[in-house]
């Protein structure tokens, strides 16, 4: 009688359900990772806002906020685009040549301060031919020391009095009436201005001339908008020196090229790794479910099944699975998508007129992407019982085949030597090319231990079953059928080590960095107040610190790469407020032209004292300065620190963020914090950072285990003959379940062990790299990392067994 592979599918479907719901589950969550990473990635790449202040401008002329550089050579040679850390500007010289065009407005945006310290947004007057406020009384500003408040503004800057002033407090308003006068803090210092007039809506303006001065880059504009003229034309007169922005494009936003490089990053890097992670676990399992039906397929061989009906059906069987998987899979991951997106926006790492994007293509790539690792893992495994002899194939179906593959071997074997090469570069190597190093350690060891599994469970039961061989007879017999069962073993074992390696990595390299920001901040910070967001006046008492970011070249030849930094700008002498760890030069030398970096940047840009080092400052403006002095606590503190001066203009708020005081606090600066609260305050910071690590390894770690106890249950549903055997040869139900718990153990035990080792191997060069100490492992959290794996096993061991042994002692008693 002929054999119909599709019948056969259908039938193995519905009569081994265990072993397909475990396939089932595997392929459903690879498919959700997959979707929400896909959709991560595609909402990243169409990222953008809707116009707001130029709404209504048809054509803006800005600078690019990205910094375009041609990386490497050959045919490897690719485009690099690095978001510049702050509001990149344009040459304010190019509004005049664009004049004859059409209207041209110059535009600057910089905030103020009143009497109260509310800050509001200033600019010139000849914005609101574009943005459309208008008067609500007075006149427009035309001379210096004019100014028009907004009548919801509310600043807090009054300083008249009379009837008029006590009206316009009354509005809400807390300025004063047309004709007095206020003070106004703003990046160029306090200045005293006469109110002639109020506009609807949230504001402050100046002429166009004085607001241009006051936002203390005169040379430079936020955007020129042109009114009435024709974008080709615009195009052709600024030839490359800026961009010409129409339609959509106007939402000149400088947050939107970080929110989309993240978004990219954690779609693209991390969603590569979470996709190579999820479909080799899926395959694993898959090949698991394929493995354990090795008598079937032996027996259809027998009885005249060709080898390509074997594949025929196993492929019929996958089509059974993985569609519906994937159908159900991309739910979860929507919503992990949507969830993921939802928290980065509530955190402000992405603007909050971005919005989520699904489409069909990470629907479908992920629904396809579960059947073919389905339909590959199917293959691979079938691929030995479908071309063996019939009389062989029943002889390896009784026993486990113990001889080493010869392409899983040597690949195992191959692998194993990359991560070992990795991790010895790593360890020699110097800032950022030792964490590159670093970074693949873990991805090829995780990939030797899955090729060598067997070997290596072999190893582990040998070693850990040592001390059970030598106890109880549940014990014993636990570590005969460990052994014997390596395949079995090794697909339990995979998972595990992949949650606790992953985990391990991604928790401790953040514990690590936090702890060694907070011992810097300790040690370096000899200030004994710090006042943040100092007015210009305050912001004389003491040492004015301007924190921001910059861009560095790092690397050499055709690996030079431009790389965020954390920055700070000085105004004073800064030794006596900070002791930065000074290893090299002198912090005396520090003037315009010259800068001083940490260590592990210096290594990074293989420069020291007395070399340049090419930096774009926070407006992507390109400088290079000497480096003065290299210091070891740039972490807590800032990696480059450089001049105040070589920041003017150059940052958006355009004023010091805080003011470090030595000492007692001279009266009226403002409130002041002690330097513990405000190391409190700037760790909290860094939530953001600390909760998508805590989320990647979150989500790995989970798929990882689920996939773990998905597959431990598969493994004792699968061991039914077995355990009636031990019933009918004289076993109680009692020493049955103790030999499941020791082989849990085991399992739990090598799984926690092998992890931590890649764990370890990848941290000690990428912390040495990052924080130049040793990793900070917290003991309660790694020892609370290890008990979840081992009662994982224990739970997804312990709860289908007794479900089995209840089920066949009712059978029997029937």
């Amino acid at each position: 009688m002929p054999l119909h592979p599709n019948g056969l599918a259908r039938a193995a479907v519905r009569l081994r359900p265990a072993a397909f719901a475990g396939t089932f589950v595997a392929l459903l969550m690879t498919v959700a990772i997959v979707c929400a990473c896909g959709i991560l990635l595609e909402s990243g790449a169409r990222a953008g806002v809707p116009p707001t202040r130029y709404a209504h401008a048809p054509v803006v002329v800005a600078a690019d906020q990205q910094i375009h550089r041609r990386v490497g050579s050959g045919d490897g040679a690719y485009e690099e685009a690095v978001p510049v850390p702050e509001r990149a500007r344009v040459d304010a010289a190019l509004a005049a040549g664009l004049a004859p065009l059409g209207r041209a407005v110059p535009d600057v945006v910089f905030p103020v301060r009143g009497a109260a310290g509310a800050t509001a947004e200033a600019s010139g007057w000849g914005s609101t031919a574009f943005t459309g406020v208008q008067l609500a009384r007075g006149r427009a500003p035309a001379n210096a020391g004019e100014v028009v408040l907004g009548a919801d503004t509310g600043t807090g800057t009054g300083t008249g009095t009379g009837e008029g002033a006590a009206a316009s407090h009354a509005a809400g308003t807390g300025a004063d009436a047309p004709g007095d006068r206020v003070t106004l803090d703003t990046p160029v210092g306090k200045r005293e201005f006469r109110v002639v007039g109020h506009a609807a809506g949230t504001g402050v303006w100046f002429s166009d001339a004085e607001a241009r001065t006051l936002s203390g880059h005169p040379g430079a504009l936020d955007a020129v908008v042109l009114l009435d003229a024709d974008p080709a034309r615009v195009r052709a007169a600024v030839d490359g020196r800026a961009q010409v922005l129409t339609g959509a494009d106007r939402a000149v936003d400088p947050q939107l090229a970080g929110a989309r490089e993240m978004l990219i990053a954690l779609g693209g890097s991390f969603g590569g790794t979470a996709t190579l992670v999820a479909v080799f676990t899926a395959a694993a399992t898959v090949a698991l479910s394929v493995g354990q039906r090795s008598r079937e397929f032996a027996l259809l061989r027998a009885v005249g099944a060709t080898p390509r009906q074997i594949r025929r059906t196993i492929a019929t069987e996958a089509l059974l699975v993985a569609p519906a998987a994937g159908a159900l899979g991309c739910i979860p991951g929507i919503g992990l998508a949507a969830w993921w997106f939802g928290q980065l926006q509530a955190k402000g790492a992405i603007p909050a007129g971005v919005e989520l994007t699904v489409s069909w293509l990470p629907l479908v790539t992920a629904a396809a992407t579960g059947l073919a690792t389905a339909l590959l893992a199917g293959w691979a495994a079938a691929r030995r019982p479908a071309r063996i002899r019939p009389g062989q194939a029943l002889a390896e179906a009784a026993v486990e085949r113990l001889r080493p593959g010869w392409i899983r071997t040597p690949l195992g074997i191959a692998a194993l030597a990359g991560g070992a090469t990795c991790a010895g570069l790593a360890a020699t190597g110097r800032g950022e090319d030792a964490a590159n190093a670093a970074l693949g350690v873990v991805m090829l060891f995780m990939l030797a231990v899955a090729l060598l599994g067997p070997l290596i469970a072999r190893a582990c039961a040998d070693v850990l079953g040592f001390p059970l061989r030598a106890g109880s007879a549940p014990g014993s017999l636990a570590a005969a059928n460990s052994r014997t069962n390596a395949r079995r073993l090794a697909s339990a074992i995979t998972p595990i080590v992949l949650a606790m390696a992953f985990s391990s990595t991604l928790v401790f390299l953040h514990t690590s960095e936090e702890r060694a920001v907070r011992q810097q901040q300790e040690a370096g910070l000899i200030a004994d107040h710090v006042i943040a967001d100092p007015s210009s006046d305050a912001a004389r008492a003491g040492v004015a610190i301007t924190r921001t970011s910059v861009l560095a070249m790092t690397g050499t030849g055709a690996e030079r790469s431009l790389r965020s930094a954390s920055a700070q700008g000085v105004a004073g002498d800064v030794t006596t407020v900070q002791d930065l760890g000074v290893r090299e030069g002198s912090l005396a030398a520090l003037r315009p032209g010259t800068v001083a970096v940490d260590r592990t940047l210096a290594d990074s840009a293989h420069a020291g004292v007395g070399d340049r080092i090419e930096l774009r400052l926070p407006d992507g403006t390109p400088a290079t300065p000497e480096i003065v002095a290299v210091y070891t606590r740039g972490l807590g503190l800032g990696q480059v620190t450089l001049p105040a001066a070589d920041l003017t203009g150059r940052t958006t708020a355009g004023h010091p963020t805080e003011l470090l005081i030595r000492g007692p606090v001279p009266a009226g600066i403002g409130p002041a914090v002690s330097v513990s609260d405000w190391t409190t305050a700037r760790n909290t910071d860094r939530e953001v950072n600390a909760w998508a690590n805590t989320t990647m390894a979150a989500v790995l770690g989970g798929f990882a285990a689920v996939t773990a106890a998905n597959t431990l249950v598969m493994t004792v549903l699968d061991r039914r003959r077995e355990l009636r055997m031990l019933r009918l040869v004289g076993s109680t139900r009692r020493q049955v379940l103790r030999m499941l718990r020791w082989e849990a153990l085991l399992i739990g035990g090598a799984g926690v062990g092998l992890g931590s080792a890649i764990a370890l191997a990848t941290l000690f060069p990428l912390t040495k790299a990052v924080t130049g100490a040793p990793p900070h492992i917290p003991p309660l959290l790694y020892a609370s990392f290890a008990a979840a794996a081992l009662a994982l096993g224990l739970a997804a061991t312990a709860l289908p067994a007794r479900w089995t042994l209840r089920r066949d002692s009712r059978t029997a008693t029937v």
